[in-house]
């Protein structure tokens, strides 16, 4: 397919960090479509026949590398860019770790892990985790945003008011992102794609994979926007959830408590009944399990859930 103002940014161009004074590396009109050679978080330091000791050896400061900045010829501080998602190219290769000091559960999960994922990039075939449950590819952008007005640079790991590394897996083909504009240019960049997640990201990884993803950039005059909003065209792809879930809880005062109990409940749940190690457990909620508020309203107590799809598992009945 042919699209009018089709440019391309190739995966050479990466930057480690959001900074203001970067230089741009492609300067488009509103209107134009871009296709962007993103890199996987972990820089192409994990292979196909990595193990555990390479997590131990990352350069963690060539994690989640963006490829950008692409520049928006007339936009301003106070403008939006209405960037919209049309097309991934997965590369057919993933992987999700745990990283020693990294997660919501750091504290209980001190040893490194590593599962390699091998998947159809057409999604005709599910993905794989062991015998232990299959999940559908469902890629998406979980880093995207513009530089931050101060003056840089800044770590890329936390995300911000100008976007960044939100790891909303609805950033899907179909979504319509709009980003606030901080400086001349807005200076887009994108990376940390995914080929699926469950909300939360739990242990700190999804299945990051490397590919490439097709943008259309608008650009909206004179809005001014206080954080990211978004609008998706349907249903998550490949919507497991459907056919029923498998959800601890976790109650309490304080939410970021509730949401490690919901998920260390999850993590013994699985452990008990599908016979596996707590680690794979771990890593398989963070790649399918979404972590919601289920009420937030009757003080002093909040109820966050841990919620994971009965249909990912050959023995649904067993869960």
């Amino acid at each position: 397919m042919s699209l009018p103002g089709l440019r391309t940014l190739h995966s050479g161009h990466v930057h480690h960090g959001w900074d203001r004074s970067l230089s741009p590396r492609l300067t488009v009109a509103p209107g134009d479509t871009v296709t962007i050679a993103c890199r996987d978080a972990g820089d192409g330091q994990i292979a196909p026949g990595s193990t555990e000791v390479a997590i131990l050896t990352l350069d963690t400061d060539r994690a989640n590398p963006l490829t950008g900045p692409i520049a928006v010829d007339g936009a301003r501080p106070g403008d939006v860019l209405a960037v919209s998602i049309l097309a991934f190219a997965p590369s057919g290769f993933g992987w999700t770790a745990l990283i020693p000091g990294f997660g919501l559960l750091a504290d209980q999960f001190p040893d490194p892990a590593l599962h390699l994922w091998s998947y159809d990039t057409r999604g005709h075939a599910p993905l794989a985790f062991g015998r232990l449950a299959e999940l559908r590819l469902a890629p998406f952008i979980g880093t995207i945003g513009t530089a931050p007005a101060d003056p840089g640079p800044h770590s890329v790991i936390p995300p911000r008011r100008t976007g960044g590394n939100m790891d909303v897996r609805d950033m899907r083909a179909g979504t319509v992102l709009y980003l606030p504009v901080e400086v001349d240019g807005a200076l887009l960049s994108v990376g940390d794609t995914h080929a699926a997640q469950g909300d939360g990201e739990v242990c700190g990884t999804a299945i990051e994979s490397a590919m490439e993803v097709t943008l259309k950039i608008d650009l909206l005059r004179g809005t001014p926007l206080a954080f990211p909003r978004y609008e998706t065209s349907g249903p998550r792809p490949g919507d497991t959830a459907r056919a029923g879930v498998i959800a601890t809880t976790g109650i309490g005062p304080d939410l970021m408590q509730c949401c490690r109990d919901a998920v260390s409940g999850m993590i013994d749940h699985l452990s008990r009944s599908r016979s596996v190690s707590a680690a794979d457990a771990y890593m398989l909620c963070s790649v399918a399990a979404d972590l919601q508020i289920s009420e937030i309203v009757d003080a002093p107590n909040w109820v966050v859930s841990c919620a994971i799809p009965r249909a990912i598992f050959a023995d649904r009945a067993s869960v």
